[in-house]
């Protein structure tokens, strides 16, 4: 009997297959989207996912601030920070957020779906998101999906 052929392989940096991929969010609601991008950040769509190793593709979303909130979210949902300061709470809507910097609420919903650990930051930065329909990584050839395709 031939032992090797037991022999689990464990992805590292260097041998994983990381593809580029590009997600168009035009009128694409908020929270499945997030969702469906976390696990690409984090390569669980791949037969060789290994949870401790940065295995996922790099995503680029184009159109990033034409994300949708279903129901009264926009006005009703709110995000709570603190300065570090006394008294320093500040909370804020989407609808706020969305005229100052639109691509926050889609960064800040991505993330909270990653592991808080220097890891998930690592999978955070393969991340890129443009308020156009342009972006810059022509050259990396990548391959565009769609939601239902992950």
């Amino acid at each position: 009997m031939d032992t090797l052929s037991y022999k689990t392989l464990s992805v590292n940096k260097e041998n994983s297959s990381k593809e580029w991929v590009v997600i168009d969010a035009t009128d694409l609601v908020l929270g499945r989207l997030a969702s469906r991008v976390a696990i690409l950040l984090r390569g669980k769509n791949k037969p060789n996912f290994t949870p401790h190793a940065d295995c996922g593709d790099n995503v680029i979303i184009v159109n990033a601030d034409k994300v949708r909130l279903t129901g009264k979210k926009l006005t009703d949902k709110v995000y709570v920070r603190h300065t570090g300061y006394p008294g320093g709470q500040r909370t804020s809507t989407p609808k706020d957020l969305f005229a100052r910097k639109p691509l926050a609420v889609l960064e800040h919903a991505v993330r909270g779906m990653l592991p808080r650990t220097r890891l998930g930051e690592a999978q955070f930065k393969n991340l890129y998101l443009y308020v156009g329909s342009e972006h810059p990584h022509a050259a990396q050839n990548p391959k565009q999906i769609t939601l239902n395709e992950i």
